[in-house]
């Protein structure tokens, strides 16, 4: 298991940066695939076509997300925790990814930084 760190600033309130990284229509328009989402503690959530699942953990609108992700049997939780702070007129986002099994690390570390971050980053700022 290995743990995966990032930050990215989006110039965007931190308001938007979390809408679009919990309202399903937002992550669509990103992700280009169906999600299941919501800004819900307890809620099960799909994203990617089952690709990505997990549960919210603890939610705090504009601040704070913390997931579990689901990768099957694992001796320890994986758990992603995104934090948004104000930046001057950027959001700063801190992803922290715990436990992340080994085989899939290098795709994950990936995806964080290609396929998820950096698509808010670019729908964001795209306006």
């Amino acid at each position: 298991m290995k743990d995966f760190n990032y930050s990215i600033e989006i110039t965007a309130q931190p308001e938007e940066v979390f809408a679009a990284l919990t309202n399903p229509f937002q992550i669509e328009a990103w992700s280009g695939f169906q999600a299941e989402m919501k800004a819900e503690e307890g809620f099960l959530f799909s994203l990617w076509e089952g690709d990505v699942c997990g549960i919210n953990l603890k939610v705090v609108p504009d601040h704070l997300l913390v997931q579990e992700w689901f990768f099957g049997e694992t001796e320890h939780p994986s758990i992603v925790t995104l934090r948004m702070e104000k930046a001057g007129d950027k959001t700063r986002v801190e992803l922290s990814h715990e436990n992340i099994p080994d085989e899939v690390y290098d795709e994950i570390a990936n995806g964080w930084k290609e396929y998820y971050l950096a698509a808010v980053k670019g729908m964001l700022e795209m306006y």
